[in-house]
This record gives C-alpha cells, structure tokens and sequence, in this order.
C-alpha cells in the first residue's frame, strides 16, 4: 500500500504535476496519422490536460499549437486552414505552425500588434502512422531505434483507443504477466492459423501447435523475472511446463509509458498510455511485423467493429456493462465480455475507479515488475526535481538513438537453456526478416 500523497504524485500529470514534468519530458503519441486524411487535416488534441490543435497546413508540414485564440478564447479547431495557417473565424487572427500570430485582419492599417502574440506551440513528428508530440523544455530527444520505428510503413499498423481511466493503471496492467492466464482466459481453443490481427489466439512457440489460449490457461502461476535495461525494464514470465520443458515469454516497459509485447510469432505491439487529463487516457499501439506485410485494411476492420469514429472510444464500456454476458462466462470466456482482449483490460482498469486507490491495494509477488515500476518513476521524479535528468531512462549520458530492439518474444525451451533459447529465437526471426531489424 502507499500513501495518498504518493499516489498523487506519480498519477498527476498536468504542468508542474512532478510525473506530468517527467512525462514532458518524452516525445508522446498525440494523434495517428489516419485522423489527418481527408479534405481537411485538423484534430483536437487534449494531452497531459493541455487543450491544443494539430494540423497540416498548406505546405503539408506539422503544427501543434494552443487550441484558443489568444484574442478572446475562440476554439481554434473550427479555424479555417489558409495562407499556410489556421485562421480564427471569429476575428480572422491567422497563426502559423510555430503559434505565431502572423495576422489581425481586423486591427487598424500599419498594427504591429501581431508580432507580440504567440500561441503555445509544441515540436511534433510522425512515425508510422502516429503522430508524436514533445510537450517539455529545450530542444527533443532522438527517438530510440526501436523495431516499431525501424520497420518500413507496409510492416507497421497504427491504432488508438480511448480508456475512462488514469494512465497509470492503464500501463501497470501492461506489465502484469500474471493476470493473462485469468483475465484473457478462453475456455475453447481455435486453430492458431485462424487468429491473425488478435492476441493470444497464435501458438505458444515456434514449431509448436499448442494453442497460446492453451498455455495460458493450464500453466497459470509464472515465475517472473524483471531487470532493468536502458530504456525501462525486461520482464520474463517462465512458465514451467512438465517434461523438463518452460515456456518464456519476454515482455517491455519502455519509460515512461509505453510497453513492447509480442502479439504473435509474427508481430510485436509496442503500446503507449498517454493522459487526455488524470481522468481519462488513450493506448497507442504500433504493430509491427517481423514477416509479411500487415493486412492493414483486416487489422484496422477488426477494431473499428469495437471503437467508434473520430473519438476511437470503445463500444463496450461501464455503461453497458462491457456487453458482459453470464451464458458466455460460463461457457467460452473467463470474463464474459467477448473475445477482444482490449475490452477485458479496459474493464480492469476502468474499474478501479478514475484514479486508482492504491492506499488500499495488496501487492503480491507475481506484481514484482509493477513494484520495481514505481521505484524508477519515483526515482525518475526525485531525480527531475533535484535538477538531475540522467535520473531519467533513456535521458542523460544514453545515447537513445543506440537503444534497438527491444527482445519480445515468446518461446518454448529446455528450462535449463530457457535464455539462451530466447535469445536464438529472437535473433533467427530478426534474420529472416525482410526489413533490417539486426541488433
């Protein structure tokens, strides 16, 4: 258990909230790409409680500035996108990418007035379908060489979805390996060949037919291992089957709010938590494959059957009871709330109330990588706070941009050379591997 204090502390991320500060300090997901096409490419963003614009203008580059107009608070998402701009309606203020105010059509002939007026502005970058923003002080840092950032755009799938909840119950299920052999238990099996774009219907290894569902639920007490790496932590889950024989599975947590986790033999998702505001936060997931190219158009037709459109907030949530039904519970799932894994998490962690109590949780065992979690954040704030940012992952003397990978995997292997045997499988799908994804 904690204290109310330190709860406050590590879940608070409006501007000079000290985990708001550190996540400042880090490139965040703020919009996929998908909600810039059409005829005209501007979207609200609201991240770390701070209400902004993000457009396109004329010339097709970025801009990501205050969403109201500094003249008398009109909202500048209805802003007309012209003279490579976003122009108010209200009075005709014109902004550029940069927040400038570069015109008051309204103001008498010779005003200079513009020139003293600048929106808040932020650096902003897409990568593979997603659009990242840097919200901190002085200039960005590089973007680590991670697989999902490495893989050509016909390999990489982006997508978002809306959760009712701190992001920091959002993440910590992330880096709880224990709770998919309940949470994400199914009680029939369906051919692994048949679960392309879903999670946990693949196979448990290489070479393997053993369902993932399978495994998951005869082997449900893994022992778990976390390390710290340069960018967050490792985590293994060792799941000792008989015959001598364990099934490992590798899992991330890439600080501050992201996770890399295998979704197949074939894929990995890399998995942001962002905070809209304390209250409410979106995933971000970049899927990439090792394989083949990604069936964009299948994966993205399998969620919007589960999220609606321009919010991407999930059609199964608490006022529908999650689509809960007590037949299915019985019969097919641990849960009762279908089969998209995204909506059993989502209950989990909505459930926990806006911000989690954790004044009155008991921590056991198998959430070690949750409490080593904390300690980094803790240490990444007291750090910030003392004037010291090499406290912080990735940050300081690492040089980011040589951190690749990360390993995730899953594998099956004799228990005595269960690392090893991790290691090889990586590294023989990064060799067969139609993009450069060598480490």
């Amino acid at each position: 258990m904690m204290s109310r204090e330190l709860n406050d502390r590590l879940t608070r991320t409006g501007k000079g909230e000290p985990a708001g500060e550190v996540l400042r300090r880090y490139w965040q997901p703020a919009a996929l790409g998908d909600e810039l096409k059409g005829g005209r490419p501007v979207v609200p963003v609201t991240l770390l409680g701070e209400r902004l614009v993000l457009f396109r203008d004329n010339e097709g580059e970025l801009g990501l500035i205050g969403r109201h107009c500094l003249h008398r608070g009109a909202d500048l998402c209805f802003g007309r996108r012209e003279d490579n701009g976003l122009r108010c309606p209200f009075h005709g203020w014109l902004y550029g990418r940069d927040g400038q105010c570069l015109e008051q059509p309204g103001e008498p002939e010779g005003s200079e007035m513009h020139k003293r007026i600048r929106a808040t502005s932020y650096p902003v970058v897409e990568r593979n379908g997603i659009v990242f923003a840097y919200l901190g002080p002085d200039e960005p840092p590089a973007f680590p060489n991670f697989d999902c950032f490495r893989a050509p755009d016909s390999h990489v799938f982006a997508f978002k979805g809306l959760w009712e909840c701190n992001w920091l119950q959002a993440l910590e299920i992330g880096i709880d390996p224990a709770h998919a052999s309940f949470l994400h238990r199914f009680l029939e099996d369906e051919d692994p060949k048949e679960g392309y774009g879903r999670q946990f219907r693949d196979s448990a290894a290489t070479g393997t037919n053993i369902p993932m569902t399978q495994l998951l639920r005869d082997y449900p007490r893994p022992e778990i291992r976390v390390e710290e790496t340069d960018f967050g932590l490792r985590l293994t889950a060792l799941r000792h089957m008989e015959g001598g024989l364990t099934h490992v599975r590798v899992t991330n947590q890439i600080f501050p709010g992201a996770i890399c986790i295998p979704m197949s033999r074939e894929m990995t998702i890399t998995q942001w938590h962002v905070p809209v505001d304390d209250e409410t936060c979106y995933w971000y997931s970049l899927f990439t494959s090792f394989d083949r190219p990604v069936d964009k158009d299948t994966m993205r037709e399998q969620r919007l059957r589960e999220h609606s459109l321009p919010d991407y907030a999930p059609l199964k949530n608490r006022r529908n009871n999650y689509g809960y039904c007590p037949e299915e519970q019985a019969a097919r799932t641990w849960t009762g709330m279908g089969f998209d894994i995204n909506v059993h998490d989502q209950w989990a962690v909505e459930g926990m109330g806006p911000i989690q109590d954790r004044t009155r949780e008991h921590l056991g065992a198998t959430d070690a990588g949750i409490v080593r979690y904390r300690r980094m954040l803790r240490a990444a704030i007291d750090g910030l706070a003392g004037g010291d940012e090499t406290a912080l992952p990735m940050l300081g003397d690492v040089d980011a941009a040589r951190i690749a990978g990360p390993l995730s995997n899953d594998a099956i292997a004799d228990t005595a050379d269960w690392e090893a045997a991790s290691m090889r499988a990586d590294l023989e799908r990064r060799a067969a591997c139609p993009w450069d994804a060598s480490i």
